[in-house]
């Protein structure tokens, strides 16, 4: 009769490594997390995960559109006239040939679509309205993720608040 013992010292190794290995296979099976954005004002920033993402793909029209004035997922930052605005994209956004483009109240900020993960507008006034009415006490800053040929990927919300003080 042969009789296996083990020690203790064994044991607890074994334990470590049978936990070890759950955690990464736990760990494998999470999602990727998405890329953020971030804005910047003087020395404040907030940053949001995309409100909308196709899992790299292409948005619909309708989606975008949704995405576009869904200002409840928005992150809001005051801002106060002639600051500097900085938009910024996390490094992944811009892989594989996507761009991204910023959009005020669904305008665009600057031309064309851009490759780079970071973009400042110094003593930018984002609440005039050249006099002719009240200045709007908030206003809406997306940052869109296109691919090659312009289509949108992904979307990220912010709310621009005036601040009076």
């Amino acid at each position: 009769m042969t009789a296996s013992f083990t020690s203790g010292k064994a044991r607890r190794a074994g334990i470590a490594l049978g936990a070890v290995s759950v955690g990464l296979l736990v760990l494998s099976a999470c999602d990727k997390p998405t890329p953020l954005a971030t804005v910047t004002v003087g020395t404040t920033s907030v940053n949001a995960e995309a409100a909308c993402r196709n899992d790299g793909k292409v948005l619909s029209e309708e989606k975008l559109t949704t995405c576009l004035s869904s200002v409840k997922t928005s992150k809001t930052i005051k801002y106060s006239p002639g600051s500097t605005l900085r938009l910024g994209v996390d490094p992944d956004v811009v892989e594989h040939g996507d761009k991204w483009i910023a959009l005020l109240d669904g305008s665009p900020i600057f031309g064309e679509p851009i490759s780079t993960t970071y973009r400042s507008f110094p003593n930018a006034d984002v609440f005039a309205t050249g006099g002719q009415s009240a200045a709007p006490k908030s206003r809406k800053i997306n940052i869109v993720q296109v691919n090659e040929d312009n289509k949108p990927k992904s979307v990220w919300g912010f709310t621009l608040k005036h601040d009076n003080g």
